[in-house]
């Protein structure tokens, strides 16, 4: 037996085993704890992959590094919510929204 193939109007291959019913989307868990109310600074740590630019871009060094790189808000009354730490995260991993 032989599968169809057919193009899509992108120009990409389609095969009967491409149908949508079949494709499966992974459910993700979020973990993170932690109180948003308590402080300036939120970081959602399941989605953070440590890479210090927020700790480096923080204009009032609120920001800062455990020794394996992982950010936390070592002086939560500097923050100004400028947001840098939000607009820079390529992983939206942190936010600095106003409460």
């Amino acid at each position: 037996m032989s599968e169809k193939i057919k193009k899509d109007r992108d120009g990409g291959i389609l095969t009967d085993s491409d149908a949508p019913e079949k494709i499966e989307v992974e459910q993700n868990e979020i973990n993170s704890v932690g109180d948003y109310f308590q402080s300036p600074v939120y970081i959602y740590y399941d989605w953070c992959k440590k890479c210090g630019i927020c700790v480096e871009f923080c204009p009032t060094n609120t920001l800062a590094s455990k020794p394996d790189g992982t950010p936390y808000v070592a002086h939560p009354e500097k923050c100004t919510h400028c947001e840098t730490c939000d607009r820079l995260c390529p992983d939206f991993a942190i936010t600095g929204a106003k409460k």
